[in-house]
Protein backbone atom coordinates (compact mmCIF):
# COMPACT_ATOMS: atom_id res chain seq x y z
CA UNK A 1 0.00 0.00 0.00
CA UNK A 2 0.79 3.81 -0.82
CA UNK A 3 1.81 6.55 1.73
CA UNK A 4 -0.99 8.58 1.37
CA UNK A 5 0.25 11.58 0.57
CA UNK A 6 -0.98 15.32 1.77
CA UNK A 7 -2.48 13.45 4.76
CA UNK A 8 0.55 11.91 6.31
CA UNK A 9 3.97 12.44 5.94
CA UNK A 10 7.42 11.68 7.11
CA UNK A 11 9.77 14.74 7.30
CA UNK A 12 13.33 13.75 8.94
CA UNK A 13 15.30 17.32 9.89
CA UNK A 14 18.29 17.81 11.81
CA UNK A 15 18.49 19.91 14.39
CA UNK A 16 20.86 21.18 16.86
CA UNK A 17 19.27 20.51 20.49
CA UNK A 18 20.40 19.38 23.52
CA UNK A 19 17.08 17.19 23.54
CA UNK A 20 16.85 14.48 21.51
CA UNK A 21 14.74 14.87 18.84
CA UNK A 22 13.89 11.25 17.05
CA UNK A 23 16.04 10.22 14.17
CA UNK A 24 17.96 13.03 13.74
CA UNK A 25 20.39 14.83 16.20
CA UNK A 26 23.09 13.64 18.31
CA UNK A 27 20.69 14.02 21.28
CA UNK A 28 17.24 14.82 20.28
CA UNK A 29 16.21 13.17 17.13
CA UNK A 30 12.97 13.91 15.55
CA UNK A 31 10.47 11.97 13.69
CA UNK A 32 7.64 14.19 12.60
CA UNK A 33 4.73 13.57 10.35
CA UNK A 34 2.84 16.21 8.57
CA UNK A 35 -1.09 16.05 9.19
CA UNK A 36 -3.45 17.94 7.58
CA UNK A 37 -0.98 21.32 7.58
CA UNK A 38 -0.38 20.19 11.22
CA UNK A 39 3.50 18.77 12.09
CA UNK A 40 3.42 16.74 14.84
CA UNK A 41 6.65 15.39 16.56
CA UNK A 42 8.27 13.01 19.31
CA UNK A 43 11.21 14.49 21.45
CA UNK A 44 13.32 11.51 22.75
CA UNK A 45 15.66 12.76 25.55
CA UNK A 46 17.74 10.96 27.69
CA UNK A 47 17.61 12.93 30.66
CA UNK A 48 14.07 13.47 30.44
CA UNK A 49 13.18 9.48 29.56
CA UNK A 50 15.20 9.03 32.84
CA UNK A 51 12.78 11.10 34.71
CA UNK A 52 9.88 9.51 33.74
CA UNK A 53 10.98 6.30 34.12
CA UNK A 54 11.90 7.09 37.64
CA UNK A 55 8.12 8.50 38.16
CA UNK A 56 6.53 6.10 36.25
CA UNK A 57 8.47 2.61 37.14
CA UNK A 58 7.13 2.17 40.42
CA UNK A 59 3.30 2.61 39.26
CA UNK A 60 4.01 0.14 36.27
CA UNK A 61 5.17 -2.62 38.99
CA UNK A 62 2.09 -2.43 41.45
CA UNK A 63 -0.25 -2.53 38.69
CA UNK A 64 1.33 -5.55 37.59
CA UNK A 65 2.39 -4.63 34.28
CA UNK A 66 6.17 -4.79 32.98
CA UNK A 67 8.23 -1.81 33.39
CA UNK A 68 10.12 -2.45 29.71
CA UNK A 69 7.02 -3.40 28.09
CA UNK A 70 5.94 -0.04 28.55
CA UNK A 71 7.12 3.05 25.73
CA UNK A 72 6.28 6.26 26.76
CA UNK A 73 6.50 9.01 24.25
CA UNK A 74 7.10 12.60 24.78
CA UNK A 75 5.02 14.59 21.98
CA UNK A 76 6.03 18.13 21.29
CA UNK A 77 2.54 19.70 21.55
CA UNK A 78 1.78 22.91 23.43
CA UNK A 79 -1.29 21.31 24.56
CA UNK A 80 -2.33 19.66 28.03
CA UNK A 81 -2.74 15.84 27.29
CA UNK A 82 -1.94 12.12 27.44
CA UNK A 83 -2.67 8.91 26.45
CA UNK A 84 -2.79 5.25 25.87
CA UNK A 85 -3.14 3.44 22.58
CA UNK A 86 -1.63 0.72 20.77
CA UNK A 87 -1.50 -1.40 23.75
CA UNK A 88 1.19 -0.42 26.31
CA UNK A 89 2.27 2.95 24.58
CA UNK A 90 2.14 6.35 26.78
CA UNK A 91 1.71 9.62 25.17
CA UNK A 92 2.93 12.43 27.22
CA UNK A 93 2.22 16.23 26.05
CA UNK A 94 5.31 18.45 26.41
CA UNK A 95 2.32 20.78 27.21
CA UNK A 96 1.47 18.60 30.44
CA UNK A 97 4.97 18.70 31.87
CA UNK A 98 5.52 22.46 31.53
CA UNK A 99 2.18 23.18 32.70
CA UNK A 100 2.53 20.39 35.64
CA UNK A 101 3.50 22.63 39.06
CA UNK A 102 4.28 19.43 41.25
CA UNK A 103 5.96 15.81 40.36
CA UNK A 104 3.17 14.37 42.16
CA UNK A 105 0.69 16.10 39.17
CA UNK A 106 2.08 14.18 36.44
CA UNK A 107 2.70 11.10 38.79
CA UNK A 108 -0.89 11.24 38.97
CA UNK A 109 -1.46 11.48 35.28
CA UNK A 110 1.20 8.29 34.67
CA UNK A 111 -1.09 6.76 36.99
CA UNK A 112 -4.30 7.36 35.66
CA UNK A 113 -3.49 5.85 32.26
CA UNK A 114 -1.97 3.40 34.01
CA UNK A 115 -5.06 2.65 35.34
CA UNK A 116 -6.81 2.51 31.47
CA UNK A 117 -3.49 0.15 30.45
CA UNK A 118 -4.49 -2.25 33.76
CA UNK A 119 -8.38 -2.02 33.34
CA UNK A 120 -8.22 -3.34 29.80
CA UNK A 121 -9.88 -0.17 28.44
CA UNK A 122 -7.80 0.16 25.34
CA UNK A 123 -10.54 -1.92 23.21
CA UNK A 124 -11.91 -2.07 19.69
CA UNK A 125 -9.67 0.25 17.29
CA UNK A 126 -7.44 1.35 20.45
CA UNK A 127 -6.37 -2.53 20.85
CA UNK A 128 -6.30 -2.90 16.30
CA UNK A 129 -3.60 -0.42 16.76
CA UNK A 130 -1.16 -2.40 19.47
CA UNK A 131 1.52 -3.38 16.42
CA UNK A 132 1.72 -0.07 14.81
CA UNK A 133 4.31 2.43 15.39
CA UNK A 134 4.08 5.39 17.75
CA UNK A 135 4.06 7.34 14.84
CA UNK A 136 1.07 5.58 13.27
CA UNK A 137 -0.88 5.46 16.18
CA UNK A 138 -0.01 9.76 16.78
CA UNK A 139 -0.96 10.18 12.98
CA UNK A 140 -4.13 8.49 12.91
CA UNK A 141 -5.20 9.98 16.67
CA UNK A 142 -4.33 13.32 15.90
CA UNK A 143 -4.87 13.88 12.33
CA UNK A 144 -8.03 11.99 11.99
CA UNK A 145 -6.62 9.45 9.13
CA UNK A 146 -9.09 6.15 7.81
CA UNK A 147 -5.68 4.70 7.41
CA UNK A 148 -2.01 4.32 7.07
CA UNK A 149 0.65 2.05 5.49
CA UNK A 150 4.20 1.43 4.80
CA UNK A 151 7.08 -0.28 4.54
CA UNK A 152 7.62 -1.25 8.03
CA UNK A 153 7.44 -4.36 9.84
CA UNK A 154 6.52 -2.26 13.24
CA UNK A 155 4.17 0.21 11.35
CA UNK A 156 1.96 -2.40 9.60
CA UNK A 157 -1.11 -0.92 8.11
CA UNK A 158 -3.72 0.80 10.07
CA UNK A 159 -7.77 0.44 9.63
CA UNK A 160 -9.56 2.44 11.83
CA UNK A 161 -12.69 2.15 10.13
CA UNK A 162 -14.85 4.98 8.60
CA UNK A 163 -13.52 8.65 7.33
CA UNK A 164 -11.74 10.07 9.96
CA UNK A 165 -11.46 9.63 13.69
CA UNK A 166 -11.04 12.59 15.90
CA UNK A 167 -9.34 12.75 18.82
CA UNK A 168 -12.68 12.95 20.76
CA UNK A 169 -14.14 10.47 19.59
CA UNK A 170 -10.84 7.84 19.60
CA UNK A 171 -9.85 8.57 23.16
CA UNK A 172 -13.17 9.19 24.84
CA UNK A 173 -13.74 7.18 27.86
CA UNK A 174 -16.79 6.36 29.45
CA UNK A 175 -17.88 7.65 32.99
CA UNK A 176 -17.13 4.46 34.40
CA UNK A 177 -13.55 3.77 33.05
CA UNK A 178 -12.79 7.18 34.03
CA UNK A 179 -14.00 6.32 37.74
CA UNK A 180 -12.41 2.78 37.58
CA UNK A 181 -9.06 4.02 36.48
CA UNK A 182 -9.44 6.90 38.90
CA UNK A 183 -9.50 4.32 41.44
CA UNK A 184 -6.84 2.01 40.32
CA UNK A 185 -4.61 5.31 39.95
CA UNK A 186 -4.99 6.01 43.90
CA UNK A 187 -4.77 2.16 44.60
CA UNK A 188 -1.58 2.52 43.17
CA UNK A 189 -0.43 5.42 44.43
CA UNK A 190 -1.23 4.33 48.18
CA UNK A 191 0.74 0.67 47.31
CA UNK A 192 3.48 3.48 46.53
CA UNK A 193 3.57 4.90 49.80
CA UNK A 194 2.71 8.33 47.63
CA UNK A 195 0.24 11.08 48.13
CA UNK A 196 -2.90 11.74 45.73
CA UNK A 197 -2.44 15.42 46.76
CA UNK A 198 -1.44 15.66 42.89
CA UNK A 199 -4.24 14.50 41.19
CA UNK A 200 -6.23 16.55 42.98
CA UNK A 201 -4.25 19.65 41.97
CA UNK A 202 -4.19 18.59 38.73
CA UNK A 203 -8.48 18.29 38.74
CA UNK A 204 -8.12 22.05 39.70
CA UNK A 205 -6.10 22.72 36.76
CA UNK A 206 -8.31 20.74 34.32
CA UNK A 207 -11.31 22.48 36.14
CA UNK A 208 -10.33 25.40 34.97
CA UNK A 209 -11.24 24.45 31.16
CA UNK A 210 -14.96 24.22 31.90
CA UNK A 211 -15.14 27.94 31.45
CA UNK A 212 -13.76 27.69 28.20
CA UNK A 213 -15.16 27.05 24.80
CA UNK A 214 -14.94 23.40 23.37
CA UNK A 215 -12.06 24.73 20.73
CA UNK A 216 -10.20 26.07 23.33
CA UNK A 217 -10.26 22.99 26.02
CA UNK A 218 -7.09 20.90 26.21
CA UNK A 219 -7.54 17.63 24.46
CA UNK A 220 -7.09 15.77 27.94
CA UNK A 221 -10.52 17.42 28.91
CA UNK A 222 -12.04 16.86 26.23
CA UNK A 223 -11.35 12.79 26.21
CA UNK A 224 -10.91 12.74 30.10
CA UNK A 225 -14.48 14.87 31.13
CA UNK A 226 -14.27 15.92 34.68
CA UNK A 227 -17.28 15.28 37.28
CA UNK A 228 -17.97 16.43 40.43
CA UNK A 229 -17.84 12.86 41.35
CA UNK A 230 -14.51 12.24 40.62
CA UNK A 231 -13.11 15.03 42.50
CA UNK A 232 -15.51 14.02 45.48
CA UNK A 233 -13.69 10.36 45.75
CA UNK A 234 -10.45 11.52 44.99
CA UNK A 235 -10.87 13.46 48.66
CA UNK A 236 -12.74 10.78 50.11
CA UNK A 237 -9.83 9.03 49.61
CA UNK A 238 -7.17 11.36 50.87
CA UNK A 239 -9.22 11.79 53.79
CA UNK A 240 -8.58 8.39 54.86
CA UNK A 241 -5.01 7.72 53.58
CA UNK A 242 -2.03 8.18 55.82
CA UNK A 243 0.38 9.37 52.72
CA UNK A 244 -1.91 12.24 51.89
CA UNK A 245 0.34 14.76 53.55
CA UNK A 246 3.54 13.53 52.97
CA UNK A 247 5.65 15.63 50.38
CA UNK A 248 7.02 14.71 46.67
CA UNK A 249 10.72 13.27 47.02
CA UNK A 250 13.00 16.18 47.20
CA UNK A 251 15.17 13.97 44.12
CA UNK A 252 11.44 13.95 42.29
CA UNK A 253 10.95 17.82 42.89
CA UNK A 254 14.64 18.80 41.92
CA UNK A 255 14.18 16.57 38.52
CA UNK A 256 10.93 17.99 37.98
CA UNK A 257 12.54 21.72 38.07
CA UNK A 258 15.15 20.82 35.76
CA UNK A 259 12.58 18.79 33.27
CA UNK A 260 10.81 22.01 33.24
CA UNK A 261 13.52 24.42 32.57
CA UNK A 262 14.88 22.34 29.63
CA UNK A 263 11.86 21.81 27.62
CA UNK A 264 11.49 25.72 28.48
CA UNK A 265 14.81 26.30 27.13
CA UNK A 266 14.70 24.61 24.11
CA UNK A 267 11.00 25.18 23.02
CA UNK A 268 11.07 28.86 24.29
CA UNK A 269 12.85 31.58 22.75
CA UNK A 270 16.23 32.55 24.27
CA UNK A 271 14.98 36.12 24.87
CA UNK A 272 11.89 34.78 26.99
CA UNK A 273 14.50 31.73 28.80
CA UNK A 274 15.96 34.70 30.47
CA UNK A 275 13.38 36.51 31.06
CA UNK A 276 12.05 33.64 33.22
CA UNK A 277 15.42 32.67 34.57
CA UNK A 278 17.14 35.75 35.68
CA UNK A 279 20.83 36.08 35.83
CA UNK A 280 20.41 36.64 39.77
CA UNK A 281 18.87 33.38 39.86
CA UNK A 282 21.56 30.76 40.68
CA UNK A 283 19.36 27.68 40.98
CA UNK A 284 20.63 24.83 39.48
CA UNK A 285 17.59 24.81 37.20
CA UNK A 286 17.63 28.72 36.29
CA UNK A 287 21.58 28.06 35.20
CA UNK A 288 20.50 24.87 33.25
CA UNK A 289 18.29 27.21 31.47
CA UNK A 290 20.53 29.63 30.95
CA UNK A 291 23.45 27.88 29.92
CA UNK A 292 20.76 26.52 26.92
CA UNK A 293 19.45 29.50 26.36
CA UNK A 294 22.81 31.04 25.12
CA UNK A 295 23.75 28.09 23.14
CA UNK A 296 20.64 28.60 21.26
CA UNK A 297 21.70 32.73 20.56
CA UNK A 298 24.66 31.32 20.31
CA UNK A 299 27.00 33.10 23.26
CA UNK A 300 29.34 30.72 24.06
CA UNK A 301 31.51 33.01 25.95
CA UNK A 302 28.10 32.89 28.12
CA UNK A 303 26.75 29.33 28.05
CA UNK A 304 30.38 27.48 28.73
CA UNK A 305 30.82 29.03 31.97
CA UNK A 306 27.28 28.19 33.08
CA UNK A 307 27.43 24.53 31.99
CA UNK A 308 31.41 24.23 33.35
CA UNK A 309 30.04 25.89 37.15
CA UNK A 310 27.42 23.09 37.11
CA UNK A 311 29.50 20.61 35.61
CA UNK A 312 32.40 21.07 38.83
CA UNK A 313 29.47 21.20 41.46
CA UNK A 314 27.85 17.76 39.95
CA UNK A 315 30.65 16.13 38.63
CA UNK A 316 28.69 12.91 38.51
CA UNK A 317 25.77 14.21 36.30
CA UNK A 318 25.62 12.51 33.07
CA UNK A 319 23.50 15.66 31.84
CA UNK A 320 25.81 18.19 32.26
CA UNK A 321 28.23 16.93 30.58
CA UNK A 322 26.14 15.67 27.58
CA UNK A 323 25.03 19.67 27.24
CA UNK A 324 28.74 20.68 27.14
CA UNK A 325 29.59 18.00 24.71
CA UNK A 326 26.54 19.16 22.04
CA UNK A 327 27.77 22.93 22.56
CA UNK A 328 31.40 21.67 21.65
CA UNK A 329 30.54 19.45 18.65
CA UNK A 330 27.87 22.00 17.68
CA UNK A 331 30.29 24.29 17.08
CA UNK A 332 33.01 22.45 15.21
CA UNK A 333 35.16 21.49 18.42
CA UNK A 334 34.61 17.36 17.76
CA UNK A 335 37.55 16.18 19.53
CA UNK A 336 36.85 18.41 22.34
CA UNK A 337 33.40 16.74 22.60
CA UNK A 338 34.08 13.12 22.89
CA UNK A 339 35.52 13.00 26.34
CA UNK A 340 32.46 14.47 27.86
CA UNK A 341 30.40 12.62 25.78
CA UNK A 342 32.67 9.26 27.04
CA UNK A 343 31.97 10.89 30.23
CA UNK A 344 28.41 10.67 30.14
CA UNK A 345 28.06 7.38 28.86
CA UNK A 346 30.76 5.98 31.81
CA UNK A 347 28.23 8.00 34.30
CA UNK A 348 24.72 6.64 32.57
CA UNK A 349 25.68 2.97 30.84
CA UNK A 350 21.88 2.37 30.67
CA UNK A 351 21.06 5.38 28.52
CA UNK A 352 21.16 3.95 24.86
CA UNK A 353 20.00 7.54 23.73
CA UNK A 354 23.65 9.05 24.96
CA UNK A 355 25.73 5.58 23.80
CA UNK A 356 23.92 6.81 20.29
CA UNK A 357 25.24 10.06 21.02
CA UNK A 358 28.85 8.80 21.73
CA UNK A 359 28.97 6.93 18.22
CA UNK A 360 27.92 9.17 15.96
CA UNK A 361 30.38 11.89 17.88
CA UNK A 362 33.32 8.92 17.36
CA UNK A 363 32.30 8.69 13.53
CA UNK A 364 32.68 12.24 13.01
CA UNK A 365 36.19 12.16 14.41
CA UNK A 366 37.14 10.68 11.14
CA UNK A 367 39.80 8.46 13.46
CA UNK A 368 39.21 4.84 11.87
CA UNK A 369 40.51 3.90 15.13
CA UNK A 370 36.87 5.14 17.01
CA UNK A 371 34.80 3.13 14.06
CA UNK A 372 34.87 -0.20 16.12
CA UNK A 373 33.72 1.72 19.15
CA UNK A 374 31.04 3.37 17.44
CA UNK A 375 29.57 0.38 15.88
CA UNK A 376 29.53 -0.99 19.34
CA UNK A 377 27.44 2.19 20.84
CA UNK A 378 25.41 2.18 18.06
CA UNK A 379 24.71 -1.40 18.58
CA UNK A 380 23.71 -1.15 22.51
CA UNK A 381 21.67 1.73 21.40
CA UNK A 382 19.75 -0.30 18.79
CA UNK A 383 19.19 -3.50 21.27
CA UNK A 384 17.16 -0.98 23.16
CA UNK A 385 15.16 0.83 20.31
CA UNK A 386 15.55 -0.63 17.40
CA UNK A 387 12.80 1.39 15.27
CA UNK A 388 15.32 4.57 15.78
CA UNK A 389 16.06 5.21 11.97
CA UNK A 390 18.87 7.99 12.75
CA UNK A 391 20.78 5.05 14.78
CA UNK A 392 20.55 2.65 11.86
CA UNK A 393 21.91 5.52 9.56
CA UNK A 394 24.38 6.20 11.85
CA UNK A 395 25.28 2.44 12.02
CA UNK A 396 24.86 2.47 8.30
CA UNK A 397 27.64 5.10 7.64
CA UNK A 398 30.30 3.50 10.36
CA UNK A 399 30.17 0.17 8.76
CA UNK A 400 30.78 1.82 5.63
CA UNK A 401 33.35 4.20 7.43
CA UNK A 402 34.93 0.85 8.06
CA UNK A 403 34.78 -1.27 4.79
CA UNK A 404 31.92 -3.48 5.58
CA UNK A 405 29.67 -2.83 3.31
CA UNK A 406 27.40 -5.63 3.67
CA UNK A 407 26.50 -4.82 6.77
CA UNK A 408 26.50 -0.84 6.02
CA UNK A 409 23.74 -1.72 3.24
CA UNK A 410 21.64 -3.95 5.75
CA UNK A 411 21.72 -1.46 8.39
CA UNK A 412 20.66 1.41 5.00
CA UNK A 413 17.65 -0.97 4.33
CA UNK A 414 16.66 -1.09 7.57
CA UNK A 415 16.91 2.80 8.24
CA UNK A 416 15.00 3.15 4.41
CA UNK A 417 12.25 0.66 5.84
CA UNK A 418 11.27 2.00 8.93
CA UNK A 419 11.02 5.50 6.79
CA UNK A 420 8.83 3.87 4.58
CA UNK A 421 10.89 4.27 1.46
CA UNK A 422 10.63 1.06 -0.11
CA UNK A 423 12.53 1.63 -3.19
CA UNK A 424 16.18 2.07 -0.95
CA UNK A 425 15.00 -0.63 1.50
CA UNK A 426 14.79 -3.00 -1.88
CA UNK A 427 18.06 -1.81 -3.43
CA UNK A 428 20.04 -1.78 0.12
CA UNK A 429 18.40 -5.40 0.71
CA UNK A 430 19.36 -6.77 -2.21
CA UNK A 431 22.65 -5.31 -2.37
CA UNK A 432 23.45 -6.68 1.03
CA UNK A 433 22.07 -10.53 0.40
CA UNK A 434 24.33 -10.75 -2.69
CA UNK A 435 27.48 -9.50 -0.29
CA UNK A 436 26.49 -12.29 2.23
CA UNK A 437 27.21 -16.43 2.05
CA UNK A 438 23.32 -18.19 1.38
CA UNK A 439 21.92 -19.31 4.99
CA UNK A 440 24.31 -17.01 7.49
CA UNK A 441 21.90 -15.06 9.48
CA UNK A 442 23.25 -11.40 8.03
CA UNK A 443 21.72 -13.30 4.78
CA UNK A 444 18.60 -14.24 6.32
CA UNK A 445 18.39 -10.58 7.52
CA UNK A 446 18.19 -9.23 4.45
CA UNK A 447 16.07 -12.18 3.02
CA UNK A 448 13.70 -11.26 6.13
CA UNK A 449 13.47 -7.26 4.64
CA UNK A 450 13.18 -8.39 1.44
CA UNK A 451 10.24 -10.64 2.08
CA UNK A 452 8.62 -7.76 4.57
CA UNK A 453 8.41 -5.53 1.68
CA UNK A 454 6.93 -8.37 -0.42
CA UNK A 455 4.34 -9.06 2.02
CA UNK A 456 3.05 -5.40 2.90
CA UNK A 457 2.95 -5.16 -1.50
CA UNK A 458 1.04 -7.54 -1.26
CA UNK A 459 -1.47 -5.90 1.18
Amino acid sequence: MKLIKGLLKFIPKPCTLNWLIILVSILLSLVSVKVEAKKISFIRDAEIEHILRAYATPIFEVAGLEPSAINIYLVNDKSLNAFVAGGQKLFLNTGLLIRSETPGQIISVIAHETGHIAGGHLSGIRDAMKNSSATSILATILGGLASMSGYSRIGSAITAGGKGISTRNYLQYSRTQEGSADAAALRFLEQTEQSAAGMLSFFKILGDQELLSAQRQDPYYRSHPLTRERISNVRSFMARSKFTNKPDPPAFVQSHARMKAKLKAFIDPPSRTLLNYKEDDKRVEARYARAIAYYRIPKLTRSLPLINGLIKEHPTDPYFQELKGQILFENGNIVGALPHYEKAVLLSQESHLLHRALGRVQIETNDPALLQKAIKNLNIALNADKTDTFTWRLLGTAYGKAGNFGKSSLALAEEALLNRDPKNALLHAKRAAATFKKGTPDWLHAMDILQTMKNNKQK
